[in-house]
């Protein structure tokens, strides 16, 4: 190419670069002046640590001197003179999101996970956030988050979307405090434990873990609830629309109820081979014909207190209490392979409020505020003691209303994490709107098995209509 040549396209290349420098320019500001002040203090936040990071990476310790010249510096280098030896870092992308930036780094030699991890004090200092995390991503990869508003203590509210769920056996439970979501996978599981003090957001995780599921007709719920006696007085009064069963505090009709479901699960133990062709039906998970069936307990003490007396009320109240331990335990224990699930919740979850051989063998169990240490092994095990940061005594503080403490799926320890609420009025919408899906599981057992013999096990002489 002649200089006439370079003279003449030049001009046509220096303006496409241009043009397109100034397109992502315009694309980056319009981004930046759509975004809330939340959002704005977070997009500035990932340009301060793209445009430092050089530098911080070197003093941080994360970069390593390479002595071995390039082919390219060999070949230039003067020949009394050796090539000067290169500084790597780590190359970085950041992202930023509400609650600070979320980047992602290559490893180097002598720079891996661990070093990242030893520098986040450092880089939490240096990027004016409240705490930074370093986690794998994959070989050779790590992913680093760094918040800059505390997740915990920023109040959060979930509205339910109506649609149903990606994924029917996911329990989104929140935000951990690094600002992730935290899910908990359903399959397999018998049963759950929720506990904490009155008002602190066990009921309010409840609620959301129905509107979220309402939508979808493979998940049936009923609920015992031992705070009312009936259900306009409580907080599931907005979700009777999604309920095949509900149940206040007396014992006798939660005693039927607990029949009702152990019948249910003594029928599809018996027919699920055939009907379904498996023996465990998360070899082929939940349908409408074959719902998972999810019983709710809350206050779950009102219904197993060890009651003492010699009167005959007291031992009326009594045995049932022992019976319908036996009964939840049935659910617990035999109900996961045929799609049932428990959940209890309870203010503390010691052996008098929900009996150990239930909660021990619950394997998902998280706790919001508790008043004694006592209460909190009671809730997530004695080796809540080794990890006192995030020990439910710490949460008392009106700030915490709403976070739990949980040991999440594949990671060690445990974690915090904050809740939504939901608001009333989404609540009663989702119900309203989803009520047409509910239906007895029990009457589509039969239904679906040609009235089995084996589905009729008379537990109770009770019939199967809603129990009020």
């Amino acid at each position: 190419m002649t200089l006439n040549e370079l003279d003449t396209y030049a001009p046509v290349v220096a303006m496409l670069v241009l043009t397109v420098f100034a397109v992502i320019a315009a694309v980056w500001l319009g981004r930046y002046i759509a975004a809330d002040r939340t959002m704005r203090a977070s997009i500035r936040q990932a340009v301060r640590v793209r445009w430092s990071w050089k530098r911080l990476a070197q003093m941080a310790g994360l970069s390593v001197t390479d002595k071995m010249p390039t082919p390219l510096a060999a070949f230039t280098s003067d020949g009394d003179k050796p090539p000067k030896p290169r500084v790597l870092t780590p190359s970085l992308k950041v992202k930023p999101d509400r609650f600070g930036i979320v980047a992602r780094a290559n490893c180097l030699p002598k720079v891996s996970l661990e070093q990242f991890q030893k520098a986040a004090p450092f880089l939490a200092d240096a990027w004016r956030c409240t705490r930074v995390s370093v986690l794998p991503d994959g070989p050779g990869q790590v992913v680093i988050r760094g918040v800059r508003t505390d997740p915990l203590i920023t109040l959060t509210e979930h509205a339910p979307t109506g649609e149903v769920p990606e994924d029917l056996v996911i329990w989104h439970l929140g935000v951990y405090e690094y600002a992730q979501p935290v899910t908990v996978a359903l399959s397999n599981v018998p049963g759950v434990t929720v506990a904490g003090l009155p008002g602190y957001g066990k009921t309010s995780l409840i609620n959301r873990f129905i509107c979220d599921c309402a939508p979808a007709p493979e998940i049936q719920f009923a609920v015992a609830d031992g705070k009312v006696s009936a259900a306009y007085e409580g907080d599931y009064a907005d979700l009777m629309g999604r309920l095949f069963a509900f149940v206040g505090d007396d014992l006798k009709k939660a005693n039927e109820l607990f029949k009702r479901l152990v019948k249910l699960r003594r029928g599809r133990s018996a027919s699920i081979k055939d009907v379904l062709g498996v023996k465990n039906l998360w070899q082929v998970g939940p349908s409408e014909n074959w719902p998972l069936t999810v019983l709710i307990i809350d206050e779950a003490h009102t219904f197993f207190r060890d009651y003492k007396g010699s009167d005959p009320e007291t031992k009326k109240l009594a045995a049932l209490a022992a019976e319908n331990a036996r009964l939840v335990e049935d659910l617990v224990k035999k109900g996961r392979s045929v799609g049932m699930l428990v959940i209890l919740a309870t203010q503390k979850s010691t052996g008098d409020a929900i009996p150990t051989f239930i909660r021990d063998v619950c394997p998902v169990g998280l706790s919001f505020a508790q008043k004694t240490a006592e209460a909190s092994v009671a809730a997530l095990g004695d080796d809540i003691r080794n990890w006192p940061d995030a020990n439910p005594v710490n949460l008392q503080d009106p700030a915490y209303v709403g976070v739990a403490s949980m040991a999440l799926q594949g990671r060690p320890g445990f974690t915090r994490l904050r809740t939504p609420y939901v608001n009333d009025a989404h609540t009663s919408e989702i119900s309203s709107a989803t009520a047409h899906l509910t239906y007895d599981p029990q009457t589509l057992l039969d239904y679906y098995t040609d009235h089995c013999p084996a589905t009729l096990i008379d537990l109770d002489k009770g019939n199967d209509s809603k129990v009020a």
